[in-house]
């Protein structure tokens, strides 16, 4: 692979020219799948591929070297792979590879530390550049893109920073990750109030990028979010000041600040599952596959999504955990399976409901999805010493219940909703709730984070505030309160939005998007661009594709679950991935034939 600094470009090539902009997971899954078709759809006699990203290929800037050691990823090592298998539905040949865990020589249930992720996506994206055909050569160009011209039926040129003359490109895709972007309403706001009475508002960012400088050791910080951005945070202001845990016991440096958080829920991700499958897979999709998408596709008036697709996505994470409850622990249901499953199918709504209370005699073993999702609506605390008892309890019921494999249907339910957001993408943008229920059930923290985070709530340093946080900016300071303590206030001069930017195209500060949306790409309601979900060509706002620009990533309306999955779980990301791969040769081709022509 060649150097930006040693390769110039003349702006017309006999050869041909791809360029990816994005060389993290995303852009090295598209490079090992344009490696694994290339042999069948490419038939140009050379091809230039240039990457296009100020942060090292592979990596990238999530998974970069150049972060704290003590942050990890939330997925156990055996639970992380680059590579198909036969579960993926594509069109591509499978090149099966190994997992995180099979490439390090660690133990599966580990949760590594980002830095060596980084370092198998750095391998891994070595080995998609060395399987690409001899014709092909990739170069690096370590700097921004920020903007991209040319007509639709022609050749694109694409100006990056620092460099006076573009890239020639027959082709380009946008495999940008996470996005950095302008504040909203509310948080410019509170930025502008910071400034002027001299307080801490640190806004939305990946909080490894973040400068906590500010945030001073024993000074109350208000922190919004409790997710995963929230656990880095905590990590870096406790352990990355010098704190230490023996057992569960922490204990403190002196340096940290003291934590208050909140959010909308009120209480932090689930715990990834601590136990391994067994025995048979629920058989999905069952209630909500190809067949319903494509009816909600073809619905005249189209569809919406809590009336129409809410109550199918239900029913299938209902049906994945009743067949675990039935199949692997009849001992603890008043039915057959067979009796149960006719019912369910036939049935919808409150018929579900009173054919659960029949059949499930203890409330435990029930799904009930809202309660999942809001565990803290209509819970009142008198005072919030007692609320910090009170969650901590909560935190352990979760802790011990995804440790348990007694309660393995909460792993069915995991593996139906992998499923569902692989059927989601079909539907394009379906606003924002599903993607953070998504991410609340599915990829929370691993247990020892929230066996931390229960030992850093008994040393003082973290105190949780409560459901549905509200901050106010006034007399100089800032205050939080929640409904789940009424009248309860807590005054700082810092606050911490700890959660990531959100991906709309109109806020984004990447000039690359900011040029594309005012060149008439189309944005989804939510502010996504919006993307051919066949291949990932870019959309106008007539509807039409462009033919010579692609997009992939959580900035679109196709945004999946991650980069990277879990193995033999359909992967929708390589599953995208194919499929632009497949499309671009097939273009790259046809202008090599109509070249000879």
């Amino acid at each position: 692979m060649s150097s930006d600094t040693l390769v110039a470009f003349p702006a017309e090539s006999a050869r041909h020219s791809l360029v990816i902009v994005g060389a993290g997971p995303r852009g090295t899954g598209l490079i090992e799948r344009i490696a694994a078709n290339a042999s069948e759809l490419y038939g140009g006699s050379g091809l230039d591929i240039h990457l296009v990203d100020p942060h090292p290929p592979g990596a990238g800037r999530i998974w970069r070297a150049a972060q704290s050691p003590l942050l990890w990823m939330n997925s156990h090592a055996e639970d992380v792979t680059m590579f198909t298998d036969e579960t993926v539905a594509m069109e591509g040949p499978v090149r099966e590879g190994p997992t995180l865990h099979e490439w390090a020589g660690i133990d599966g249930g580990v949760f590594a530390d980002r830095q060596l992720q980084g370092s198998y996506l750095r391998w891994v994206h070595e080995q998609a550049v060395a399987a690409l055909p001899p014709e092909v050569t990739v170069h690096h160009h370590p700097r921004r893109a920020l903007r991209i011209d040319g007509p639709r039926e022609g050749r694109q040129q694409v100006w990056l920073e620092g460099r006076s003359r573009p890239l020639p490109a027959d082709l380009v895709v946008l495999a940008i990750g996470h996005l950095d972007a302008e504040l909203d309403e509310q948080q410019r706001e509170l930025a502008d109030y910071a400034r002027e009475h001299g307080l801490v508002h640190l806004p939305p960012d990946f909080t490894a990028d973040s400068d906590l400088s500010p945030l001073r050791a024993g000074q109350p910080v208000l922190v919004r979010g409790f997710g995963l951005a929230f656990v880095d945070l905590m990590v870096l202001l406790t352990e990355g000041r010098g704190g230490r845990y023996e057992g569960d016991t922490y204990v403190p440096s002196g340096r940290e600040p003291v934590l208050y958080v909140g959010s909308r829920r009120g209480v932090p991700y689930h715990s990834k599952i601590g136990y391994d499958w067994s025995g048979e897979r629920p058989p999905l999709p069952r209630f909500f596959g190809p067949r319903e998408v494509g009816e909600l596709l073809a619905k005249p008036g189209g569809f919406d999504f809590r009336r129409d697709v809410w109550p199918l996505v239900e029913k299938e994470l209902g049906f994945a955990h009743y067949h675990r409850l039935f199949t692997v622990h009849p001992e603890r249901t008043a039915m057959s399976w067979a009796d149960f499953e006719e019912k369910y199918a036939a049935g919808s709504g409150a018929e579900i409901q009173a054919l659960v209370a029949s059949a499930v005699p203890d409330p435990v073993d029930r799904l009930d999805l809202a309660a999942l999702d809001r565990p803290l609506d209509g819970v009142r605390y008198g005072s919030l010493d007692e609320f910090q008892e009170g969650l901590r309890g909560y935190v352990e019921r979760d802790l011990s219940r995804r440790h348990d494999p007694r309660y393995d249907p909460d792993l069915a339910v995991f593996l139906a909703l992998l499923s569902v957001y692989g059927q989601l993408i079909r539907l394009g943008d379906i606003g924002p709730w599903w993607h953070g229920f998504f991410s609340y059930l599915a990829s929370g923290p691993p247990g020892p984070r929230l066996r931390q985070m229960l030992a850093l709530s008994r040393a003082g340093v973290l105190k949780f505030l409560g459901a549905d946080m509200t901050v106010t900016a006034e007399d100089g300071v800032f205050r939080a309160a929640s409904a789940t303590v009424p009248g309860a206030v807590v005054e700082a001069r810092a606050l911490v939005e700890a959660r990531l930017p959100e991906p709309t195209v109109g806020r984004a500060r990447d000039p690359l998007l900011r040029e594309l949306q005012a060149d008439g790409a189309a944005e989804t309601a939510d502010g996504l661009l919006r993307v051919d979900p066949g291949d990932g060509r870019i959309l106008d706002r007539a509807g039409r594709p462009h033919p010579r620009r692609f997009a992939l990533g959580p900035y679109t309306d196709g945004r999946t679950p991650g980069a990277f999955t879990r193995p033999r779980t359909g992967g929708p990301a390589f599953r995208q991935n194919d499929a632009t791969a497949r499309a671009a040769l097939r273009f790259l081709t046809e202008l090599a034939s109509r070249a000879a022509a």
